[in-house]
């Protein structure tokens, strides 16, 4: 069952439907509700490996949907720490429930000062609106 529509205000968001939940300077990053509402049920999820690095505004995986292949773009730069097995065996956790169990991968940042780039929920809700 699809997850109802919510930005929780706890997260930080890229303006690519990304979210970051950001503590102890890591962060486990995940797609939004409108992303995973907007490309349908998810069918399979291409992760980074770990220990690879990913970059700010860049791809770092992909996911599947019954309508679209679509770039992962990161909303914040560090080296992958876990890549969430039951998301790569269950894409459509990420349908059921995206701010939880269907979080994509653990990250640790390599540069903190990222994250004042992205926005809160207010400002993510904005953006969303005007899409």
């Amino acid at each position: 069952m699809a997850a109802q529509e919510s930005y929780p205000d706890d997260l930080r968001y890229h303006s690519e439907h990304d979210w970051a939940r950001i503590a102890n300077g890591e962060a486990i990053l995940g797609v939004t509700w409108f992303a995973q509402d907007a490309l349908g049920e998810l069918v399979h999820y291409e992760p980074p490996d770990e220990g690879s690095t990913i970059a700010k505004d860049e791809s770092y995986g992909e996911v599947e949907s019954v309508k679209a292949v679509s770039d992962l773009i990161s909303p914040l730069s560090g080296e992958v720490l876990e890549v969430n097995a039951k998301v790569v065996d269950e894409p459509e956790t990420v349908n059921e429930d995206p701010y939880g169990d269907g979080w994509l991968v653990r990250i640790r940042l390599s540069d903190p000062s990222e994250v004042d780039s992205l926005l809160d929920a207010a400002a993510y809700r904005r953006h969303v609106e005007s899409q």
